[in-house]
């Protein structure tokens, strides 16, 4: 064979072998580039999740805490609208403390434990038709409020309430009723006191009224006068 058609073949060949060892070593190059960078993106994907699921626990903690902060705001403005020596700011206590009651369920009790608690603080009686008008007014102010207390937390207990106080405790220890509205109340679950109320004057509606279950205690109850 002629030599250069030898020397060209081995040319050739030498040609062909290098172009596979180049593909060759491509494609290797390129399945270990891709397998890199698998990992590298596996491992960016796990830091990443890890990141987000951080930031998820601190923002659940942030708004936690920020809603314990407001709920704990509205309480301490709440419980100092009810000390306030204006019946109507006292009135705006009541409703607020209520609505404090239905939005924080684990403090419920403490919010109902404060509106009884007003409930037994001292209360002067009716002075009567004959008594100065701004005394009789201001009776008349304190009063309502009371019944008001009273009123909002029967509507808590009644079967349609849309928060429901049915389980909850009551104390009205020593109160002193001259009205107010229980129709239709559904005590179930938890303790209710009248130890020692004294129901004098006005009307004072149980109608309809349930205690099932918990304890109920009219224990040295008086009733001396009203309906």
């Amino acid at each position: 064979m002629d030599p250069q058609v030898v020397a060209a073949i081995i040319a050739a060949s030498v040609s062909v072998l290098t172009l596979i060892g180049t593909l060759a070593a491509q494609y290797f190059g390129r399945r270990a580039t891709s397998r890199d960078t698998e990992k590298t993106l596996g491992e960016q994907g796990k830091h990443l999740d890890r990141t987000l699921a951080e930031q998820r626990e601190q923002l659940d903690r942030t708004l936690a805490e920020q809603r314990t902060r407001t709920l704990n705001e509205r309480f301490a403005t709440a419980a100092e609208q009810l000390g306030s020596d204006k019946p109507a700011v006292r009135l705006a206590g009541v409703y607020a403390m209520a609505g404090l009651a239905d939005d924080w369920e684990e403090n419920r009790q403490t919010c109902v434990d404060v509106l009884c608690a007003y409930l037994r603080m001292p209360y002067e009686p009716d002075p009567g038709p004959n008594a100065p008008e701004p005394q009789r007014l201001a009776f008349q102010a304190i009063r309502e409020v009371r019944h008001t207390v009273i009123r909002v937390i029967t509507a808590h207990l009644k079967k349609d309430a849309v928060v429901s106080w049915q389980d909850l405790n009551f104390d009205f220890t020593g109160v002193l009723f001259d009205g107010g509205d229980f129709s239709g109340a559904r005590f179930s679950g938890g303790t209710v006191r009248f130890i020692g109320s004294r129901f004098s004057g006005g009307l004072v509606d149980f109608r309809f009224a349930r205690f099932s279950g918990g304890r109920v205690d009219f224990g040295f109850a008086e009733f001396s006068g009203g309906t």
